[in-house]
């Protein structure tokens, strides 16, 4: 759910980490824990793992240390900002099948690009690539579903001009629900720059009051550790 899965998609060159998004059941929690144990994985971070806390929106952070993954991080989630429950995200899952049979589940691009909408600007970059490898992916099978997502996602002003270009109906319908469409539609390039920049920054202030109350707690799981409370 993370850059690994930018990784798979050709939108990213490396990551350091892997972030997972693990259905929240006990006897799913069973497996995930033996895995970590084959990988001789440590917490390193607050909180500890917790149901309550994973639904929170908390993330549980572990350090790898079995041979030929020293030092690999693994984060945990079960629950993301603004996305629906895992059964519907693994509904719409990406799957991809290596040559030995080996399955690797992913976040379908639409729901990675929301996932990544942080307060991190290296993510930005990453959803401009994800949208970009999808247009010219799919472009020759310009599919309504397909069609709507690059007009709410795209992030390249010079795309946006070509699809609304290429849509103009479209378009139109959907500048009602992202008013910067009607700077592609004019065309007003400078314009429409300024409010993909602004977009950012809206999107941003929304992940930093998500996360506010979480950071508060992430405190008092601190002191709690340390045995101050």
């Amino acid at each position: 759910m993370g850059g690994q899965a930018c990784v798979f998609y050709g939108a990213a060159q490396f990551s350091k980490d892997v972030d997972f998004l693990i259905l929240a059941k006990e006897e799913n929690f069973k497996g995930f824990h033996a895995a970590l144990a084959e990988l001789n994985a440590i917490r390193i971070a607050i909180p500890r793992f917790d149901l309550r806390v994973l639904d929170r929106g908390h993330a549980v952070h572990y350090r790898c240390k079995a041979a030929g993954v020293e030092g690999l991080r693994v984060d945990v989630m079960t629950k993301l900002r603004d996305l629906p429950d895992f059964s519907v995200l693994w509904e719409r899952r990406t799957t991809i099948t290596e040559t030995d049979g080996r399955e690797f589940h992913l976040l379908s691009v639409p729901d990675l690009v929301n996932a990544k909408k942080t307060q991190r600007m290296k993510d930005w970059p990453m959803i401009s690539a994800l949208v970009e490898g999808h247009y010219e992916a799919h472009s020759k099978e310009a599919t309504p579903p397909r069609i709507e997502f690059w007009f709410r996602e795209s992030r390249v002003a010079d795309r946006l001009l070509d699809l609304a270009a290429r849509f103009p109906s479209e378009a139109a319908a959907m500048s009602a629900a992202r008013p910067l469409l009607s700077l592609a539609i004019t065309p007003d390039l400078p314009r429409l720059r300024e409010a993909l920049d602004a977009e950012v920054r809206v999107e941003q202030e929304k992940d930093r009051i998500y996360w506010e109350p979480l950071k508060r707690e992430m405190e008092e799981f601190r002191r709690a550790e340390r045995g101050l409370l």
